[in-house]
């Protein structure tokens, strides 16, 4: 995980993250049987579907099941890109807010994503891989009207949900809070914000808050926020597809001079 593994707490209370589900895709599957977090119960291979320089894991107990390909889109949704690879999986276990800012003490830096209202899976795992790369220790989300972490999410992360834990809370403002009060400088972003993204320097400790597209921050969200900016483009177009917007402030971060 990045910057190492975080407590994880189990709460069956807590929706998101309570059914075995089916992860597919090279790098999702792969990544999902090295977690020492998941077990297996199931893998499903299409025959000659590895790469040649990626063999299937020695350290995985489980045998892989050689399938044809009805029985292995037959155990996915319709339309799964599951390039010949799937694995049934234990679900991860729930981690809360309190349990990153608790891992976030020990930490010279750390990193965490924060989205308001932000629906779709594609997005969401898009924006797990990009907080991946740049080290994140956290995406945050408000569990109501959020998608189950699925396949979907999995396959566009492409591995970073294994390394970047899904943190679902039910108020998101009041886990900014918890955040602020953890010495975390909670950065909004805003198309409307005096401020540049790449004018800033980074705090030890920074939340980046995207809100949802077209609707943006909420504004008990960005009133919560220490800080706005914006991305400054130079086209025709004025806004970032959310995903994008995230992989720009990210890089952004991480090349901005620390406070």
């Amino acid at each position: 995980m990045a910057g190492g593994r975080s407590r994880r707490r189990k709460n069956p209370g807590t929706s998101g993250n309570s059914q075995e589900m089916w992860i597919y895709g090279h790098h999702a599957v792969f990544a999902a049987l090295k977690n020492s977090d998941r077990m297996a119960k199931r893998v499903l291979l299409l025959r000659d579907s590895l790469p040649e320089d990626e063999p299937f894991p020695s350290e995985i107990d489980i045998k892989p099941e050689i399938v044809s390909r009805d029985q292995l889109e037959t155990a996915l949704p319709p339309g799964a890109v599951h390039q010949g690879m799937a694995a049934l999986m234990s679900p991860l276990p729930i981690i809360a807010v309190e349990d990153i800012c608790a891992k976030a003490e020990n930490q010279q830096k750390a990193l965490v994503v924060v989205l308001d209202r932000v629906s779709d899976p594609q997005n969401i795992g898009a924006i797990i891989r990009s907080a991946a790369v740049f080290g994140a220790i956290a995406v945050v989300i408000q569990d109501r009207n959020a998608p189950q972490i699925t396949g979907v999410i999995a396959k566009a992360a492409s591995g970073g949900i294994e390394e970047v834990p899904l943190v679902r809370v039910t108020n998101l403002s009041r886990a900014i809070e918890t955040l602020k009060n953890s010495k975390f400088w909670c950065i909004g972003l805003d198309s409307e914000a005096p401020g540049d993204m790449q004018q800033i320097k980074q705090p030890s400790h920074t939340a980046l808050v995207l809100g949802a597209e077209g609707a943006g921050l909420r504004r008990l969200v960005r009133e919560n926020c220490d800080e706005l900016v914006r991305i400054e483009g130079s086209g025709a177009i004025a806004s970032l597809n959310v995903s994008n917007a995230a992989a720009v402030a990210l890089y952004a971060l991480s090349r901005a001079p620390s406070n």
